[in-house]
């Protein structure tokens, strides 16, 4: 359920913010947009959100200048404390995609940000299962993600790495759990989804799943 990855996150959170500026060259394209990206799962959300990987705040603190009610999850400490020492509101609580504490809201719009491709295939299942029990008819779900239109092109996307040098790009892409378009849609209708993606750079998409009626 991501939680595998926890080390990870820990050692990253002083330097999330450097990477998603810009700073890490392997990750440059990665975070290309980021701004707009988040802006995007802002414009798409309703006004009580519950936000899956929330990690140094940077989307909690969009959709909170928006004027939204926010419940963020996120597992890792090193990451929280990160949010808070940079001023982002105590909103973020202890938890994963599967295992969180329960909103004291109704929310209208789960979101999440660089963080889904943590869970495997059949983790996502069980993810957006639970989601849709929480949702009501029209609520909604706005991902942003590195995602693929095939395998093809996913494997395409390591050698392209590979042959730039890019190795800790490279091995990221090997060994985490990074959906295919096709595989994502068909979770979501499973569970009463419609869905619809927008492209963002050469690895981000933002998936609206809307519940249907």
């Amino acid at each position: 359920m991501g939680r595998e990855f926890l080390s990870l996150f820990d050692q990253w959170a002083s330097s999330y913010d450097d990477t998603v500026n810009g700073h890490d060259e392997q990750y440059e394209e990665v975070f290309r947009h980021y701004p707009a990206i988040l802006k995007e799962i802002v414009k798409r959300s309703g006004k009580c959100v519950l936000e899956f990987g929330s990690g140094t705040g940077n989307l909690t603190e969009a959709l909170l200048a928006a004027g939204k009610q926010v419940f963020g999850v996120e597992p890792s400490q090193a990451m929280r404390e990160a949010a808070l020492q940079k001023g982002v509101p105590n909103v973020l609580h202890d938890g994963d995609f599967l295992t969180f504490p329960e909103p004291p809201f109704k929310p209208d719009t789960i979101v999440s940000s660089y963080a889904f491709h943590h869970l495997t295939d059949e983790e996502k299942k069980q993810a957006i299962h639970i989601y849709s029990n929480i949702l009501q008819s029209d609520g909604k779900i706005v991902f942003a993600d590195t995602m693929f239109q095939n395998q093809a092109a996913h494997h395409a996307e390591i050698e392209k790495a590979k042959a730039a040098g890019f190795d800790q790009l490279a091995e990221d892409l090997e060994t985490e759990y990074y959906p295919s378009i096709d595989v994502l849609k068909k979770i979501f209708e499973e569970e009463g989804f419609s869905t619809s993606f927008q492209q963002m750079n050469d690895f981000v998409w933002i998936v609206a799943a809307k519940k249907w009626e």
